[in-house]
């Protein structure tokens, strides 16, 4: 593309969110050398469980990006360089530090240093929920592998499964080789028998009188984006935090009866309803009685604030990694608008969707590992809350009623707290009552 007095233009890290000092590069959508135009996608950053995707406010050519994958940048940092027209676009709401060409020749070293962060002006941004995966990063071979010395297998977009018939599939298997690592001769990469005794060298008589091959090496996967954010927050949480788990077994026969019921009824006009929304109702109850469970700690200040709003938190399992979206003023919904907004919410997470509003200000959490369930799991308290609620797997058990054992539907809630703040008899007291609440449904419709 030629230029006619160009001029470099750097487009500095913006600040993404009140608060925010530094971002971490999550995702590149260009290169150097790349032509971009307006409003073109640069990169995506990350900061508290959130991308933001900073455009491009100049039209030209890419001469220098920021750092790698997984590194971080204060806001102000240097982000890329674009050489094009010395102009800014008309009506442009965006501005980034426009150096001279002369003064400052192209740079094409992806790991130059920054210069020193200046005070940034305000760029436009899209948000969304989660970082999304890169589609050019091909499956890495495992370092020190016995076949190192054979042709890696060409690039393929991450997370695809390699093509191959089930005859070559089932001889894989026999021989213990991931054939995500083998080059495809086929069309699309495609896997046959022949590529399979290529990338084991001949070897594949001995391998298949003396059973699988033998499996050496490792490889190392660095903690980026959503990944890192998750181990960062827990580690946080654990040290900071003196951990109190509480775990109680509760009948939900009768709930389960009620839900049943309502959603034969109601299901078509009303939607589903799952158990969450009856637990988010009997939470909503039981911190009339008990509001220090409803609250944040700041240890910085030794101040706990009591929140009179109920805002929940639902962990939610994505491709990314767990993420909390928020059923937020959940005292003012009624049991099917919370089962609609928690489907809701649910799916904004999952398709990486959600704003960062649905995405903070919980006051206490709910997590349930869903079908997997478990007996037992000893939740991490999601910092700064004080509380934190894990729905375990619901299981038919034989119960004593006192003369005989009946089958009874029965799960065990695991809830932890927060110790500093909140004493082990309280914490009991609590569970005791949403246990009360959840095993009398219908004291769920009844206002105090």
């Amino acid at each position: 593309m030629a230029l006619q007095d160009s001029a470099l233009h750097v487009v500095k890290l913006p600040d993404v969110g009140e608060g925010v000092a530094e971002a971490e590069i999550v995702e590149w959508h260009v290169q150097v050398g790349d032509d971009v135009v307006e409003d073109q996608i640069l990169a995506a950053v990350m900061t508290d469980k959130a991308t933001v995707e900073i455009p491009s406010p100049f039209k030209g050519r890419v001469r220098e990006v920021g750092p790698a994958i997984g590194a971080k940048l204060a806001v102000g940092g240097k982000l890329v360089v674009i050489e094009g027209d010395g102009a800014a676009p008309a009506g442009e709401s965006v501005r980034a530090e426009i150096v001279p060409t002369e003064a400052n020749p192209a740079i094409t070293d992806r790991n130059a240093a920054a210069p020193s962060p200046q005070t940034s002006t305000p760029m436009s941004q899209r948000t969304t929920a989660l970082p999304a995966a890169s589609t050019s990063r091909p499956p890495g071979r495992a370092q020190g592998s016995k076949f190192e010395a054979q042709p890696a297998a060409p690039p393929r977009p991450f997370g695809e499964k390699p093509l191959a018939s089930p005859a070559v599939r089932a001889r894989a298997r026999s021989l213990g080789v991931d054939l995500r690592l083998v080059r495809g001769g086929g069309p699309a990469n495609r896997i046959s028998h022949q590529d399979l005794e290529n990338f084991l060298g001949g070897k594949t008589a001995v391998l298949d009188r003396a059973g699988a091959a033998r499996r050496e090496g490792f490889e190392e996967i660095k903690l980026t984006g959503l990944r890192r954010r998750i181990a960062e927050r827990m580690a946080d949480s654990r040290r900071r935090i003196a951990h109190f788990s509480y775990i109680e077994e509760v009948d939900l026969t009768a709930l389960e009866q009620l839900r049943s019921q309502l959603n034969k009824r109601h299901a078509d006009a009303r939607g589903k309803l799952t158990l969450l929304p009856f637990l988010v109702r009997a939470l909503v109850l039981a911190v009339r009685d008990f509001p220090q469970m409803n609250a944040h700690y700041d240890d910085t200040r030794d101040i706990v604030v009591r929140h009179f709003a109920v805002h929940v938190g639902v962990a939610t399992q994505t491709d990314g990694g767990l993420t909390v979206p928020v059923l937020a003023h959940a005292e003012a919904l009624d049991i099917w608008q919370s089962a609609r907004e928690i489907k809701r919410l649910a799916a904004a997470a999952r398709e990486r969707t959600a704003t960062r509003q649905e995405l903070s200000g919980s006051t206490m959490t709910i997590t349930s590992l869903g079908e997997l369930g478990g007996l037992a799991t000893t939740p991490v308290i999601n910092a700064p809350e004080v509380a934190i609620i894990g729905v375990n797997r619901l299981a038919v058990r034989p119960i004593w009623d006192g003369s005989r054992f009946v089958p009874r539907k029965v799960m065990n809630l695991s809830s932890s707290f927060d110790h500093r703040v909140i004493d082990g008899h309280e914490s009991a007291r609590f569970i005791r009552r949403l246990k009360e609440l959840l095993e009398e449904p219908a004291t769920l419709f009844i206002e105090a």
